[in-house]
């Protein structure tokens, strides 16, 4: 399946489910890894993940492309378009979409090991960072204590 008919699939299901026409752009996101899809706001597009279509085939990405259809339609409707609005909810469950996509499994979600670990130099707590952070910024959230960056050492296997 390519953009051309997932954009086809979109205009179908919200004619179908929804009873309105659905006038934006859809297509698919192959770096949407840790969601099935995504609503812009600005623009009224939606992207739809790659992986999960690959994955769990059309029945789960119909189910995800009615939840960004419910963003999509409330939100031009002046309604609660968001997760938390009770208009949302009640569409949702209404068209039968799905509140939660499917977890890809760890070889598609490329989990990346931790690379630095901030210490509290009061209570010795440690948080594990995958990206370097200054710790003058940030406080223990145990002990309100000073913290201390430590690089890890990672050794490669080549």
């Amino acid at each position: 399946m390519d953009d051309r008919q997932l954009q086809q699939w979109v205009e179908e299901i919200s004619l179908q489910s929804f009873g309105r026409p659905f006038l934006h752009q859809a297509r698919f996101n192959r770096r949407l890894r840790s969601t099935g899809g995504r609503y812009f706001t600005r623009t009224h597009d939606i992207e739809i993940s790659w992986h999960q279509y690959e994955q769990y085939g059309k029945q789960d990405v119909e189910k995800i492309i009615k939840h960004e259809l419910c963003h999509y339609h409330l939100h031009l409707t002046k309604r609660g378009y968001q997760h938390r609005d009770e208009d949302f909810k009640r569409l949702l469950q209404h068209v039968g979409g799905t509140r939660y996509c499917r977890a890809l499994p760890d070889a598609l979600r490329r989990k990346e090991p931790y690379r630095y670990k901030l210490v509290c130099q009061h209570c010795g707590m440690e948080y594990m960072r995958k990206r370097k952070t200054d710790p003058r910024k940030y406080a223990c959230g145990h002990c309100r204590g000073r913290l201390k960056l430590v690089a890890l050492d990672l050794q490669m296997n080549s």
